[in-house]
């Protein structure tokens, strides 16, 4: 079977998938800060129903790769944690969504 037979020569493009944006709760938590401006971390967690835990993982993740702003402060005595997207994070997403894009062009009917 040669590569277009086989519709393989989408492989490539897919391995230049962010893997970082790909993993699907974090998919989840920038698709939605994508069209917000800010969100809190309470909105998240209900949003995409991952736990506190899990969330707060993801989001340490996508802070590293410089994708998220986390802003920690207090509401009278309770901590409250606003999230935005960097310009990073919002290129990094756009991209994400141009690359899914011709993969999926890519592939036979």
């Amino acid at each position: 079977m040669s590569k277009s037979e086989g519709g393989s020569e989408a492989l490539p493009t897919i391995g230049d998938i962010d893997r970082l944006v790909h993993e699907p709760a974090r998919l989840m938590v920038l698709a939605l800060l994508y069209v917000v401006e800010s969100a809190d971390f309470t909105f998240l967690m209900t949003q995409t129903g991952l736990t506190w835990g899990n969330l707060s993982s993801h989001l340490s993740k996508l802070e590293e790769a410089g994708y998220v702003e986390i802003e920690k402060e207090f509401k009278g005595k309770k901590p409250h944690t606003m999230l935005h997207l960097t310009e990073e994070g919002r290129e990094a997403f756009r991209e994400y969504r141009r690359s899914m894009k011709q993969v999926l062009d890519d592939l036979p009917d």
